[in-house]
């Protein structure tokens, strides 16, 4: 049966709050771990009020101390603003701590303008995203190519073990690298849902370049993935996520995840309606048998290795009865 991951935007749910949220996580990624699933990923958000994993790295340490099998990863580290020396050495320092269980996710988003601005004020010039990725390989592998730059710096400390790397994307700059780097490739399907997905991976495929890393090509999908116990719950349940990603894709910034109850008394704009559509085509919503055939179809569209599922409803008990259904589902 193909792997399973989950990726937890680690939600403030209406009517709790940060330490809550993180708790939550914790709880959540423990239960992943006891039920079978590869990984465990959280993200790199910033100035999103409504969601509580802006540090995925250190979210990472705490999450790999409290589990005991699964993998822990990044989904992904925004490596553009950041020096490849500083990545490579935190996350060689969670290899060490935890060694075999550690997974850089790399994107290239921005984080919008002030976000962009706030993180690079300081600096005059930056190096290319592929430079960047390059660069990690360098340190983490400790490559003394006498071409690079910077070729006599070893990051610290050294580890017996790598850290998987993965490319996070929807086709452009995260395949190519990708593909002549060496890495493995999660493709966003919850952000484009298309044919255009399926030839990026097969692109990927044909022409990938084995590296350390990775002696084969290897893919993931990434899926938003409503879960209820009945079709009406999870309904009730996606009217939640739609209401959240619906204030995302408008430009507000939502305080908290919103309950059903709140969903259910908002009404939409026909802009806000265009955009939910759009949104529920990257989406999975159901009961578990439903779900489970839905992954299985998209896996096989895609020709995935593994499925990182989204698990973006209302309440950590949901979130937890999701998780646990498709498990036993799947038979984990």
């Amino acid at each position: 049966m193909i792997p399973l991951n989950i990726l937890d935007y680690a939600l403030i749910d209406e009517g709790t709050n940060a330490n809550e949220a993180l708790k939550h996580t914790t709880e959540l990624a423990q239960q992943a771990d006891n039920l079978g699933y590869k990984r465990y990923l959280v993200p790199e958000q910033h100035q999103a009020l409504s969601i509580a994993s802006s540090v995925p790295e250190m979210l990472m340490m705490h999450l790999a101390t409290s589990t005991t099998n699964i993998r822990i990863g990044a989904a992904g580290v925004m490596l553009p603003h950041y020096s490849p020396y500083k990545i490579a050495e935190t996350f060689r320092t969670l290899e060490a701590v935890h060694p075999g269980r550690i997974d850089l996710g790399i994107g290239n988003s921005s984080g919008g303008r002030l976000v962009n601005h706030a993180l690079n004020e300081e600096k005059d010039e930056r190096l290319t995203y592929e430079q960047q990725v390059i660069d990690i390989q360098k340190y983490l592998t400790d490559d003394s190519d006498p071409e690079h730059r910077f070729h006599q710096l070893v990051a610290t400390p050294v580890t017996d073990t790598l850290p998987e790397i993965w490319m996070l994307g929807s086709g452009g700059k995260s395949t190519k690298i990708a593909t002549e780097q060496g890495t493995a490739y999660t493709y966003a399907h919850f952000f484009k849902p298309s044919e255009v997905g399926k030839e990026i991976i097969s692109t990927y495929r044909k022409n990938f370049k084995p590296s350390p890393f990775h002696e084969k090509p290897t893919v993931s999908i990434a899926v938003f993935t409503i879960i209820g116990e009945t079709k009406e719950e999870a309904q009730s349940f996606a009217g939640a996520f739609e209401l959240w990603m619906a204030s995302l894709e408008t430009a507000k910034n939502p305080p908290y995840f919103p309950s059903v109850q709140t969903a259910q008394k908002r009404r939409y704009s026909s802009f806000e309606k265009q955009k939910i559509a759009q949104i529920r085509k990257g989406a999975i919503v159901g009961n578990v048998h439903h779900v489970k055939e839905e992954i299985l179809k998209l896996a096989e569209f895609y020709q995935a290795d593994e499925v990182t599922i989204v698990p973006n409803l209302p309440g950590a008990a949901n979130r937890k009865k999701a998780i646990q259904l498709l498990a036993k589902a799947f038979g984990l």
